[in-house]
Formats: C-alpha cells, sequence, structure tokens
C-alpha cells in the first residue's frame, strides 16, 4: 500500500469513528485528532477542525470555515462559510455564527445567540443567550451591510441587542435586555432600550 493510500485509509478509519449515525463530513475536510463530531452533522469542504474540537448533535459548518483547537460547538448550531474560530471557544446550543465572521481565542456564547455576516469578535469576549449583533444595508455602498465589532474582554447579558455597526470597547460591560445603538468607549458599563452610559470602571 502506497504512502497516499495509507493517508487515505487513516482518514477513512478517523471519519468512521465520528460519523457514528448519519453525518456528513466532506472529503475536502481536514479533522485534526481527538475530534468529536456527533450525530446528524453537516461538515463542508475547505472546514478545517484544529485538535480537541467538540461539534454537537445536528450542527453545520458550512464551506471554508476554521475551528480553533479545544472549542465546543453545541448542539443545533450552524457555522456559516469562511468563518475563523478561535482557540478554547464554547458555543451553546441553537447558535448561528454567519459567513465571514471572525472571533477570536476564549469567545463564549450562551444559546440562541447570532452573529450577523461579517461580525468581529476578539478574544475573551463572554455573551449570555439571545445576545444578537443585527446589520442593515447600506443603500449608498451598493447595499454593503454594515455589523458590528465587540472588542476584547467585553461582556453582554443576556437578550443584548447589537445596532449595526456598532463597536463596544475593551472590557467594557453590557446590561441584560439592553438595545446598543451607539458606539462603547472602553471600561464602561451601559444598560437600557436605548443602552446609556452608566458608570466607567475603576482604576
Amino acid at each position: 500500500m502506497s504512502l497516499n493510500q495509507k493517508v487515505r485509509q487513516n482518514l477513512f478509519e478517523k471519519r468512521k469513528t465520528m460519523n457514528s449515525k448519519l453525518s456528513y463530513i466532506s472529503e475536502k475536510a481536514t479533522i485534526g485528532d481527538n475530534v468529536v463530531i456527533g450525530n446528524f452533522c453537516h461538515i463542508e469542504d475547505g472546514v478545517v477542525l484544529e485538535d480537541n474540537v467538540s461539534i454537537g448533535n445536528y450542527s453545520m459548518i458550512m464551506s471554508g470555515t476554521r475551528i480553533g483547537r479545544n472549542t465546543k460547538v453545541g448542539t443545533y448550531t450552524k457555522v456559516g462559510a469562511n468563518c475563523k474560530i478561535g482557540s478554547d471557544c464554547n458555543f451553546t446550543s441553537y447558535c448561528e455564527i454567519r459567513d465571514n465572521c471572525r472571533l477570536g481565542d476564549h469567545v463564549s456564547m450562551g444559546s440562541r445567540c447570532t452573529l450577523s455576516a461579517n461580525t468581529i469578535v476578539e478574544d475573551h469576549v463572554l455573551m449570555k443567550y439571545a445576545f444578537v449583533v443585527t446589520d442593515t444595508p447600506v443603500l449608498a455602498e451598493n447595499e454593503v451591510k454594515k455589523t458590528g465589532t465587540l472588542k476584547r474582554g467585553s461582556k453582554f447579558g443576556a437578550n443584548v441587542t447589537i445596532m449595526p455597526a456598532v463597536t463596544v470597547g475593551e472590557n467594557s460591560e453590557i446590561g441584560a435586555c439592553s438595545q446598543v445603538r451607539n458606539d462603547v468607549p472602553d471600561n464602561e458599563v451601559w444598560y437600557g432600550n436605548p443602552a446609556k452610559f452608566y458608570r466607567k470602571f475603576s482604576k
């Protein structure tokens, strides 16, 4: 058996152990060591799952997406095409990360969170359940959509909505049930609908 045949056989055996119940795993996907893929999952062409990634049942990872080591993707979660997700992230059930999103390391999302396409999330960001980053087309720019940026260390309570093109600064916190319509500077606490400044963090 040639080297290429051995590689293909090893990859087939690896997929066979992960594909316990009707999961589709593209032959053009790259699967790292100790990856766990649940039942009824869909893994498309060009996907890269680094070592120790866990994909929950009924989840979809679309083409060209890369997921970093030790990241856990919960059940019924969809990750869109050409996303880049860092290491040591955790996504609970029913999340949606749309196309071309960029997420750093140690990002956490509660259940039923949605990131609109092209959202940028830096390292160590925490989002509680039912969190949404929205987008909207800009008519003057051929309907290019503007989406949000969540800076390093920012934290968001449950049921928070980030309106289009809003940036939330480093280490800032947004209270539960808030709608954020304006940029939030670093190291501040905002809450309300619409969200307003509450206080700065003490040095």
